[in-house]
């Protein structure tokens, strides 16, 4: 190859390079000054929040993390599996139902749920009228709060993903497992869940990303978290400096939920090559609407 086309083959590789670093400075820029804001010690402001705010906010948001994988993975797996091998009442409006509550701000729903769910409000109202005590009404300003309103919002990024995957799966690792006599439950436990392993690990991490960076939703159903915490020092606290570490920490939480998403994922693929789906299997009678009635009850929530 002569030295002129040597530099023309050059030119985009180093196109790519000018390109990456253009959008990637924009990004490093806020970490960077988050950084920054350790060069400011604050000695008279940490000690309180070692004692008084950070173990409150690191429980809850750790808490509030592992219920909200628990409550966004069953019905985001369990409708993509529905939706991508079953046909059932409604499953065309379903497909896309399933994903409008993305559409809606999570502070707007859990504002939405304090007034549903208040003492005054209609749940508490029936829930009395029926004879319930009110001491026994599940109390929705709590983390299992918390992480059930945040899963009804969040629960999209699995069922998106996870179904796509199950389109491309083909039904030989089901005939394989339904031949050494496991039962159809079985069968999708040990082969259709792991092969879309890469998929659900990847949409349960954008899930629990949207959890880390929420704000409104937690401070409207009172529950202190990380996220919380920066506000508070910043507004409560008036340190500025010791609000940027405590985000800067933040950052250092979503950087290992990001790791641990790689090591969940490993080396494995989306589920392999493009395979052809095999065809729906038709649910008819009670069956159907055994799907359809839940997917229209999440939907209506």
């Amino acid at each position: 190859m002569n030295p002129a086309a040597a530099a023309r083959a050059r030119w985009p590789r180093a196109l790519a390079w000018v390109l990456a670093w253009v959008l990637a400075v924009p990004l490093l820029l806020p970490v960077l000054w988050l950084a920054s804001a350790f060069a400011t010690p604050q000695p008279d402001v940490w000690p309180h929040l070692f004692e008084q705010v950070l173990p409150v906010a690191t429980r809850n948001t750790l808490a509030l993390l592992a219920l909200l994988a628990l409550f966004a993975l069953v019905p985001g797996v369990g409708f993509a599996w529905a939706s991508a091998r079953f046909e059932f009442p409604g499953r065309r409006f379903f497909d896309w139902a399933l994903v409008l509550p993305l559409a809606l701000p999570g502070y707007v729903v859990a504002f939405v749920y304090v007034g549903l769910a208040d003492y005054a409000g209609p749940l508490q109202a029936a829930w009395r009228a029926l004879g319930g005590s009110p001491s026994g009404f599940p109390e929705l300003r709590s983390v299992p709060g918390a992480a059930a309103v945040l899963a009804l919002v969040l629960y999209p990024y699995v069922f998106l993903v996870v179904r796509a995957a199950f389109l491309r799966q083909g039904s030989a690792a089901m005939d394989a497992a339904r031949s050494l006599g496991h039962g159809p439950v079985a069968a999708f436990f040990r082969a259709a869940l792991p092969m879309a392993r890469p998929a659900w690990v990847a949409g349960l991490t954008l899930v629990l990303l949207e959890a880390l960076a929420d704000f409104g939703a937690v401070s409207i159903l009172g529950v202190d978290t990380l996220a919380t915490a920066v506000y508070k020092t910043w507004f409560g606290l008036y340190s500025l400096p010791a609000a940027a570490q405590l985000a800067f920490a933040l950052v250092g939480v979503v950087g290992l939920v990001l790791v641990l998403e790689r090591l969940g994922r490993g080396r494995g693929r989306h589920v392999g090559p493009q395979l052809v789906p095999p065809p729906r299997r038709v649910l008819r009678g009670w069956r159907g609407w055994a799907v359809a009635l839940p997917a229209l009850a999440v939907v209506m929530l």
